[in-house]
């Protein structure tokens, strides 16, 4: 893509981000939020390829749908109201709006769009759609947080979950597990959401470090099914043993950076004497857990002396600062949990 229209883009994606984040006022947030979307199919159909076309028209349609169920609710509301506040919401709307945020975010059952596209798109477009395009609709989610309904949220959330864990079980597209894999972790998010918005937004803080994590060093590899990381050993030894270590961070396995948000959210379900839920919901997790042990026992299958010497490479991969920063934030922020949750 030219340097030029690439600039615009990503600055289009931060302008669109930046307004929603500011904005007190629903049609303000939309405009937001439809930039945003605009900005990025460009970024899907840098490589045209049938699968990024299509990839790119059900994200359009997929949001579309989304975006315009906001604004008619908004508009209703608005009607009802007199008001344009994102915070003053009146009871039918605020079933809707919620519902439309999380089809933008990809919750389960609103979730089929997200696998398909992010299997179409390059793993560069895979990560921003991953983390940064979900900031915005987050963020309008945690303000209405107080007006959502629980039943909704627990239902989407241990919905999510659960489909999470399901549908990447049989996957061999490392850009499908990352998207079932972002699904499971969101409803995490949405499961706390009314219990506790301040851990929600925490926890996506550190979804954001891990994804990100997992998306740069896939980048750095050039690695897009699980056939392919299974190889990468000889490439770059130290960088597939650092993704091991992201796999298990993403599944939550202590003492790594992803055990933190599961731990809190826990304690804080079993806080609110629900412990059922909270017992349904680490019972679903193992889920997820079994295909991030499965990525990582494919990786250590091909450790040494497993690797035929006619399969070797040379070593020719390049780790980035950037990649490397985002390794280390995935792996060692749980010691610094309680801090991070102050600060919040």
């Amino acid at each position: 893509m030219n340097p030029t229209a690439l600039m615009i883009m990503l600055l289009s994606l931060a302008i669109g981000t930046t307004m929603t984040l500011m904005s007190h006022h629903w049609l303000l947030a939309w405009i937001g939020l439809e930039i945003n979307t605009l900005a990025i199919i460009p970024l899907m159909t840098k490589t045209p390829h049938p699968r990024a076309i299509e990839a790119a028209t059900k994200y359009f349609l997929t949001q579309a749908s989304a975006s315009a169920l906001i604004l008619f609710s908004a508009t209703m509301n608005a009607w009802k109201t007199g008001e344009w506040s994102i915070t003053l919401l009146s009871d039918p709307y605020t079933i809707t709006l919620s519902m439309a945020l999380m089809m933008k975010l990809g919750l389960a059952p609103l979730h089929f769009w997200l696998p398909e596209v992010i299997q179409g798109i390059p793993l560069s477009t895979g990560l921003i759609l991953s983390t940064w395009q979900k900031i915005a609709p987050m963020t309008l989610l945690l303000q209405i947080s107080h007006l959502t309904d629980l039943k909704l949220l627990i239902t989407m959330g241990l919905t999510s979950i659960l489909i999470g864990g399901w549908g990447g079980i049989n996957q061999t597209q490392l850009r499908k597990v990352m998207a079932f894999s972002s699904i499971g972790h969101l409803g995490w998010m949405v499961l706390i959401l009314k219990f506790n918005p301040q851990l929600t937004l925490f926890n996506f803080l550190l979804y954001i470090t891990m994804t990100a994590a997992m998306f740069f060093s896939l980048m750095s590899i050039s690695s897009t099914k699980i056939s392919e990381i299974s190889s990468s050993w000889p490439k770059s030894p130290i960088l597939v043993t650092t993704m091991m270590l992201v796999l298990l961070s993403l599944a939550g396995l202590p003492p790594l950076t992803g055990f933190s948000p599961k731990l809190l959210i826990i304690l804080e379900l079993a806080k609110q004497n629900t412990l059922l839920l909270a017992s349904v919901t680490m019972l679903a997790s193992l889920l997820a857990l079994f295909f991030y042990l499965r990525l990582t026992y494919v990786m250590i299958l091909t450790l040494p002396p497993h690797i035929p010497p006619s399969s070797t490479h040379w070593r020719t991969t390049k780790n980035s600062p950037l990649t490397a920063t985002m390794t280390t934030l995935a792996l060692l922020i749980f010691p610094l949990s309680p801090p991070f949750l102050l600060i919040i």
